[in-house]
């Protein structure tokens, strides 16, 4: 016969006498998350630099799918406790507003957008299809990051004090 779980003060849930999972969201490896960055970037960059190199939708969308999934990475280490549904809504809602930003055209801000870096940061023209690449992007990222977190979901055995 199934046992109804209980949560114990620490968060566990526990089945029966002998099993508990620990339900609480783990704090997340600022190394693995930075290498995460780190790569996106690399080869977001590549898609840029390198189109040749990609099959062509790749290297049409890839960098702007990337770059949301860019940011989803500096979420997820600013806030390494957060849930991944948080993360993802302020990644993809960080990356639309940029996206909207762009509709905007003051001599400041083209000024920005002319530099190298300012075009990789805030781009410098609006398109409807970089609001599906940030949506892709960050779901990509959330999946992988929900694949990540599952792996620190672990059975602890129970210690009941009566």
């Amino acid at each position: 016969m199934l046992q109804r779980p209980t949560e114990d003060s620490e968060g566990r849930f526990a089945f029966g006498s002998t099993l508990s999972v620990d339900m609480t969201h783990p704090r997340r490896s600022a190394a693995l998350y930075t290498i995460l960055l780190l790569g996106t970037i690399a080869v977001g960059l590549a898609t840029r630099r390198f189109p040749t190199a990609f099959p062509a939708i790749v290297a049409e969308y890839g960098g702007d799918t990337l770059w949301a999934a860019m940011v989803f990475w500096i979420v997820s280490l600013w806030r390494r406790t957060a849930t991944t549904r948080l993360i993802a809504i302020v990644a993809l809602a960080v990356s639309c507003a940029v996206e909207v930003s762009q509709l905007y055209h003051a001599l400041w801000i083209d000024a920005v957008r002319a530099t190298r870096i300012g075009a990789l940061a805030l781009g410098y023209g609006f398109l409807w299809s970089d609001l599906v690449c940030y949506a892709v992007g960050v779901s990509l990222a959330a999946l992988l990051d929900m694949t990540l977190q599952s792996r620190h979901v672990t059975a602890h055995p129970v210690r009941r004090t009566r």
